[in-house]
């Protein structure tokens, strides 16, 4: 019931900033039409752990202000690296381990390695829970091999508990 709730307040409050226009009318049709496709997402299994999981706001709210200063800090050092015949160009495909284990962990490291600059997943293995990465430069690689992204990814994926 609780993600329901939640789906509708969230296609509401999208709603509200789509409309731009908040008279009587339209803010009560919002309401309506919001909570009717909660309704109807909850009943075709939309509103689902995956479709719309509430419980991980909360490790969200910690990790994704981490991940946009990662990817600034990564097109920085991409554009220096680009911009400068110095600095070398070293490309590499490796295999790294995955600690989340649900699908919306994995989705979202695997997503987070490709929005960083310099660093694409090119494989998932989810039955050996393992990624192919193809880094840019060495340094690129060994910030994903770090596993800084990988534990906050798994902290993320706990509900923003450790």
């Amino acid at each position: 019931m609780i993600r329901t709730v939640s789906l509708a307040i969230w296609l509401f409050a999208f709603w509200l900033l789509l409309s731009g226009h908040y008279t009587l009318w339209l803010v009560g049709a919002g309401i309506v039409i919001s909570g009717g496709i909660a309704v109807i997402g909850r009943l075709t299994g939309f509103a689902d752990e995956e479709g719309h999981p509430v419980e991980r706001i909360l490790g969200g709210l910690g990790y994704w202000p981490w991940l946009a200063i990662e990817m600034v800090k990564s097109s920085i050092d991409v554009a220096r690296t680009i911009l400068d015949p110095r600095r070398p160009i070293e490309p590499q495909l490796f295999e790294i381990s995955v600690g989340p284990k649900t699908a919306v962990g994995a989705v979202t490291y695997a997503n987070s390695i490709t929005l960083t600059p310099g660093t694409v997943t090119v494989a998932v293995d989810r039955e050996h829970d393992r990624f192919t990465i193809h880094a840019l430069t060495k340094a690129g690689a060994e910030g994903v091999r770090s596993g800084e992204m990988d534990r906050r990814v798994v902290a993320f994926e706990k509900g923003g508990r450790t």
